[in-house]
């Protein structure tokens, strides 16, 4: 939603914290933020470097020592808790970075083997380079204490973290008897940089993360809370002469094998065997020039063998999103957003080939790719709910183009272009966007957009959509100011009707919304019982496009951060929603904990009570929503997660259902690359099926297993090997398996 701001009600909040707060907000930091920028010079590595942990070779010696001084959080540019030295060299092939990360007490140390991109909280140390110096992107590495890898690109211009990226590279970590030490290896292979032989000059920041009592998170430069960036705050790197990125050519062969055996009627049908199916791909990847690649796939391995984050869809308008997980549409997949969602890739769902490129030439960033998708789901949007259909039959070709333009030091203006076409059906999405950058606090981001969709007459008229080709027109607009004590924002927007973003992810059309929105952080000092206190308030309005009022909703929440690594929300939410030719009243108080006492369990909840809408019989229903969760972790081997999602909604008539979902996780690593997996997922449903205005079983349950074995020498070299299984369940019919898959793929990457 688009939240407004309600000037009364925000001055009561702010101005209510007692005076020790505000004292503690307005306590100079220990260490000015206005530092200069400092430029650092690295060299060539005077000997070879083996990544195996210890940093016994002589060019570690003469490397470049980076010191990572500045704790930014919860300290405001104070001294940290503990040293950390950072060790930069390189040669033609590859960039390396080393760490000694000092500990009084290493026994403390939070480490364990987990799968990349997962111990994001435990003991890390890592870097951030910005290779093409714009202050705009940057590649992220991050390491614990036993050397599991994680990495992302951040980006400044739509201040986004996308874990999802995944390079090749090298790692190493052990825990000593004074801390631990890490060492690392990037090939220039698997980077992007500016095309000269003469010294460059990179943007780079150190940094390291510490939890104990307080996550303490440090950097190797000062950050300026008053600036609505972090990649322009980086310090530099000159040098780095005459290198390369090689052949920069990546081959990646992959063979998947599945049986999939299904009961031909349920419950009292045979399990039947199904056809061993086994499936060749190629994908490939070649740096065309440093800072331009190409990815291409034939056959392209492109399956799912990581379960869903599990959503109960109970009671939803609004169909559901999931984040995408395939190493294809990864590559450079920041380079196509925009404010709004023109581009969800998980849209595309089986595709037989795909080709893309990705890259940047000075101030030009551009991408583009195609793929034949074998399957053609649909979503049909509206003002009230989404609804979903498919083209039976058909093949769809998809096609999206993306430009973007730097301008001056963080405005950038863009164009945007998708197609998705195929069986008499066709969608295309036109695009401009910018974004500009009033001043260090002070931003402002602009989008229009144009589309133009035909159905088949029988899809349109099964799915209550226009016949023939209609259009649609929409824009979106928004202010934020980010300064270290204060934040507010207003933004807005209209979509039309006939608005259909198929290669995109927008549920929701036939809009008119505006909103605006106001926060206050209360820093406080080392040893005192907060570490953050915050306080906002905002408001937003949406009418349909016949003027008609269907949403207003009001948010005053308050944030506590605090010792044990305890963060706690509270927010009050009146609001008013129209649905089906209703006005609803409802008021929500929405809860959350977490805390993170050790490095071997952490826990936390979240809950909502209140009224809502009974979507599915048009009324105002009571809603309790309860979402506990808790994480461990055992001998740095073992760990994994229990979680549950508790939902009942009761109407005058009394309980129209309760709904729960549990979900395991348990993980046991035998090493940093090699882990067993399982996972249950278990979904029940109880309605009382006479207060709904419809026929509706009266039970359901669902089962979900799986079992993996999965080995990764790097992304994209892996042996995976598991099981999984359904079981449906109906009140009188016990849960009852529907089907399993046995699967199995093995991947190798050549680097060239």
């Amino acid at each position: 939603m688009i939240r407004r701001f309600t000037a009364t009600w925000a001055t009561l909040l702010v101005l209510a914290p007692a005076p020790a707060l505000l004292a503690a907000q307005d306590a100079p930091p220990l260490t000015p933020a206005t530092r200069p920028r400092v430029v650092h010079t690295v060299t060539a590595a005077s000997s070879a470097i083996t990544v195996d942990g210890p940093l016994d070779e002589s060019a570690w010696q003469t490397a470049l020592r980076v010191a990572v001084a500045y704790e930014w959080l919860p300290g405001d540019n104070v001294e940290p808790p503990e040293r950390t030295d950072c060790l930069v060299t390189y040669d033609r092939e590859a960039l390396y970075v080393a760490f000694r990360a000092f500990d009084r007490d290493p026994s403390a140390i939070r480490a364990r083997l987990a799968d990349r991109d997962v111990p994001y909280l435990d003991d890390t140390v890592g870097f951030m380079i910005d290779p093409f110096n714009d202050e705009r992107r940057a590649f992220q590495f991050r390491i614990n204490a036993l050397g599991v890898q994680m990495d992302a690109v951040n980006s400044d211009v739509d201040r986004s973290e996308d874990w999802s990226w995944d390079a090749i590279w090298d790692s190493a970590g052990r825990i000593t008897a004074d801390g631990y030490i890490v060492e690392v290896r990037v090939p220039f292979s698997s980077l992007r940089f500016q095309r000269t032989q003469a010294a460059q000059t990179w943007g780079f920041q150190a940094t390291r993360d510490l939890p104990r009592s307080l996550r303490h998170r440090m950097r190797s430069s000062p950050t300026d809370r008053s600036r609505a960036c972090g990649i322009c705050q980086f310090d530099k790197l000159t040098g780095f002469e005459a290198i390369t990125p090689g052949r920069n050519l990546e081959f990646a062969p992959t063979v998947t094998t599945h049986r999939t055996d299904e009961r031909d009627t349920f419950p009292g049908g045979r399990l039947t065997a199904g056809d061993p199916d086994a499936d060749v791909g190629l994908s490939a990847r070649w740096g065309l020039t440093p800072n331009v690649t190409m990815n291409g796939a034939l056959n392209p391995d492109f399956s799912q063998v990581e379960a869903d984050v599990a959503q109960l869809d109970v009671n939803t308008r609004f169909a559901l999103s999931y984040p995408e997980k395939r190493p294809f549409f990864l590559e450079g997949n920041d380079f196509f957003g925009t404010p709004l969602d023109l581009v969800f890739t998980r849209t595309i769902a089986d595709p037989r080939w795909g080709a893309k490129v990705t890259g940047k030439e000075g101030a030009h960033a551009f991408g583009a790719f195609v793929t034949r998708d074998e399957v053609a789901n649909l979503l049909f949007p509206a003002n009230q709910s989404s609804s979903t259909g498919f083209l039976a039959g058909t093949s769809l070709t998809t096609g999206v183009a993306r430009y973007r333009r730097d301008i001056g030091g963080q405005s950038t203006i863009g164009s945007l272009f998708t197609a998705r076409e195929g069986g008499g059906y066709h969608n295309r999405v036109a695009s401009l966007d910018t974004q500009v950058r009033l001043s260090q606090t002070d931003t402002v981001r602009v989008q229009v957009m144009k589309t133009w969709t035909a159905y088949p007459i029988a899809v349109a008229l099964d799915n209550g959509q226009p016949i023939g080709e209609f259009t649609g027109n929409g824009a979106s607009f928004g202010y934020s100011h980010n300064d270290r004590a204060w934040s507010w924002f207003a933004n807005g927007g209209l979509l039309d009707a006939g608005i259909r973003a198929d290669v995109g992810f927008m549920p929701r059309v036939d809009t008119r919304a505006v909103a605006a929105g106001v926060n206050r952080v209360f820093r406080g000092r080392p040893g005192q019982w907060f570490s953050a206190i915050e306080i906002g308030a905002s408001n937003d309005i949406t009418y349909d496009g016949g003027g008609q009022l269907t949403d207003r909703g009001f948010d005053f929440p308050i944030e506590y951060t605090g010792p044990k690594q305890v963060q706690a929300y509270y927010n009050p939410s009146p609001n008013l929603e129209y649905f089906d030719g209703q006005t609803y009243h409802n008021f929500r108080h929405n809860v959350g904990i977490q805390m993170r006492p050790s490095g071997a369990l952490a826990f936390g909840a979240s809950g909502t009570i209140g009224t809502t809408i009974d979507v599915a019989n048009g009324r105002q229903a009571n809603v309790v929503r309860f979402t506990p969760e808790v994480e461990f972790s055992l001998a740095r081997r073992v760990n994994g997660s229990l979680s549950h999602n508790f939902q009942r909604l009761t109407v005058d008539a009394g309980r129209l259902f309760t709904a729960n979902l549990s979900e395991a996780r348990v993980l046991y690593h035998f090493d940093r690359r090699t882990f067993l997996r399982t996972i249950v997922q278990y979904t029940h449903v109880d309605r009382d099926v006479r207060h709904y205005t419809f026929a509706i079983a009266p039970e359901s349950s669902r089962l979900f297993t799986q079992v993996l074995f999965s080995f990764k020498l790097n992304p994209q070299t892996v042996l995976l090997a598991g099981y999984s299984d359904n079981h449906a369940g109906a009140r009188g019919i016990d849960l009852t398996q529907t089907n399993r898959t046995f699967f199995m793929k093995l991947g190798y990457a050549w680097v060239l």
